[in-house]
């Protein structure tokens, strides 16, 4: 199938992979002004997958500057909340083609009615929608792996279409629930909704049992024993970020509110996890009694999450800027996100080319990413180079009993 992908999103990316992957005629219609928009992609294993499969002329890279002159079979929408006037040039520049009883996909994540805005300007195509479920960090596996995949489409052609250029990842008919498109829309919002209401409510049981003298990872070991409930998305730590993520449950309660209602759960999942941003700079400032002015600080990670560099909505931000309101002087290494850290801090933040560097003479080290190189560190190293042996882990990568026996004065998210 000649399909064109128009976006430069993370979902257009992957889909990009995949469906070039089985065989497809790929058109990346890219919004990067870039001479090559693959240098631009922040993951490797999906930059080096989409170099080679474009060196093998897989792929056919078209920029936003270009028109959409050349028909496809189908096209796939794949932009940001923020970016529904490019879609809507896009969907203009397609309708100019001479062809219809096309395939039209919209990833996008646009709210309720975000397909229909399209669909008014494409009215003789068969409609779907493929909510955006990719995963940074894991992105080709967080969609060829998923156990279903959720369609929204109202046409039975569409349906027939759909089924067909999924059948590779879903082959079996359960796997792919078919349901009207906003149906899928607000189902996709809600999953976000969920996940965020697990994550912010094991946060505010991680701050109770530290209170209470309770271990959380005991707790959440015996939540997740019950089959009901399960162990997904019950770690805690310093809240979550993300811009799909973060992005989804602002649209949700928004959606909410255009019908005149108020979701006080939705509110309360939003404060709890802006509150949790904040978490490691409070233990530090209880540490040192509310002195901190002259101290320096050691960060690990930037990320908003591990194998990823983006800093969206990452918990990196308040820490910075609360350290920076009590004139602490900052060391941060992250492995991916360095460059992305000294765009925004770079004459306020040390950036160091690795965790030990970071250490040097550091009264405290926060951890606020969990970066598998940050799990077994050179201990005796860490306390040579430490001015204070205070370790706050902010996702309790380590084991607080080792911890204080190797001379660390430890402290994890809801760990005694």
């Amino acid at each position: 199938m000649r399909i064109t992908i128009c976006g430069a999103t993370l979902q257009a990316v992957t889909m990009v992979a995949v469906f070039a992957r089985y065989g497809h005629k790929i058109i990346w219609h890219h919004d990067s002004k870039a001479a090559n928009p693959l240098l631009e992609i922040t993951d490797p294993t999906l930059q080096a997958h989409l170099s080679h499969l474009h060196d093998k002329d897989a792929i056919q890279l078209s920029s936003s500057g270009q028109n959409l002159s050349e028909s496809a079979e189908c096209y796939l929408f794949c932009y940001g909340p923020m970016e529904i006037e490019q879609s809507v040039i896009c969907a203009e520049q397609i309708a100019k083609i001479s062809s219809e009883d096309r395939l039209m996909i919209n990833g996008s994540t646009f709210g309720l009615h975000g397909t229909e805005k399209l669909q008014v300007i494409l009215p003789h195509d068969h409609w779907a929608y493929l909510p955006d479920t990719i995963q940074e960090g894991n992105a080709i596996g967080s969609f060829v792996n998923a156990k279903q995949a959720i369609v929204g489409c109202e046409s039975e052609q569409a349906k027939r279409l759909m089924k067909e250029l999924l059948r590779p990842m879903f082959p079996l008919d359960h796997q792919m629930v078919f349901m009207p498109i906003s149906d899928a829309a607000f189902a996709k919002l809600s999953i976000s909704g969920m996940l965020a209401t697990r994550i912010s409510y094991t946060n505010d049981l991680a701050n109770v049992a530290e209170k209470l003298g309770v271990d959380i990872l005991n707790v959440k070991q015996g939540m997740a024993a019950d089959s009901r409930i399960g162990s997904t998305y019950l770690s805690p730590g310093v809240g979550f970020g993300g811009e799909n993520f973060s992005q989804d449950i602002l649209m949700l309660s928004n959606e909410v509110s255009k019908v005149g209602g108020k979701s006080r759960l939705l509110e309360q999942v939003w404060e709890i996890n802006d509150d949790q941003k904040e978490v490691l700079f409070r233990k530090l400032w209880d540490y040192y009694q509310s002195n901190l002015r002259g101290k320096i600080v050691a960060i690990w990670g930037a990320a908003f999450k591990e194998n990823t560099a983006s800093i969206h909505n990452a918990p990196i931000h308040k820490m910075i800027e609360a350290l920076l309101a009590q004139n602490v002087h900052i060391q941060l290494y992250d492995p991916q996100a360095n460059d992305e850290i000294a765009e925004i801090y770079s004459d306020r933040v040390e950036i160091c080319q690795d965790e030990y560097q970071a250490l040097k003479d550091a009264n405290a080290l926060c951890v606020l990413t969990a970066w598998q190189q940050f799990y077994n560190p050179d201990y005796a190293l860490m306390l040579s180079l430490m001015n204070h042996p205070l370790i706050l882990d902010g996702r309790n990568i380590y084991d607080p009993s080792f911890m204080r026996l190797q001379g660390f004065i430890y402290e994890g998210i809801g760990r005694i």
